[in-house]
């Protein structure tokens, strides 16, 4: 899912942002630091994952914890409310999956059409 030809960036559902359902993927299996999110999510400037955090954080989903003490740092971790888009997720994942092909060769004739029309 994280790769660059991932099918992610056909999915017609998107939550938030382009990048939200990816982090809120990254997400799934426990809390992680920014840096931690930035090794899948290569692909996003740091700038941009900052504004997908906080959006998902403003909608609910995300929860921001810093922890203090000698190192003190801060995680992100998934909200009950983005939990449950973890299964919406994957069946929308599940979707483009099925039909990547189909999506890729509509892109395909959309661009070449373009390119014959101007």
């Amino acid at each position: 899912m994280f790769d660059e030809l991932c099918p992610s960036s056909l999915n017609p559902i998107r939550f938030g942002d382009k990048w939200a359902a990816l982090v809120i993927r990254c997400l799934e299996g426990g809390p992680r630091r920014f840096s931690e999110l930035r090794v899948p999510l290569r692909r996003v400037t740091p700038k941009v994952l900052t504004r997908s955090l906080r959006a998902l954080e403003r909608d609910g989903l995300v929860r921001r914890n810093v922890h203090a003490g000698r190192l003190r740092h801060v995680e992100y971790e998934l909200t009950p409310v983005g939990r449950s888009l973890l299964e919406p997720i994957a069946v929308a994942c599940a979707w483009t999956e099925r039909h990547w092909d189909e999506l890729l060769d509509a892109r395909e004739s959309y661009d070449d059409a373009a390119r014959h029309d101007r």
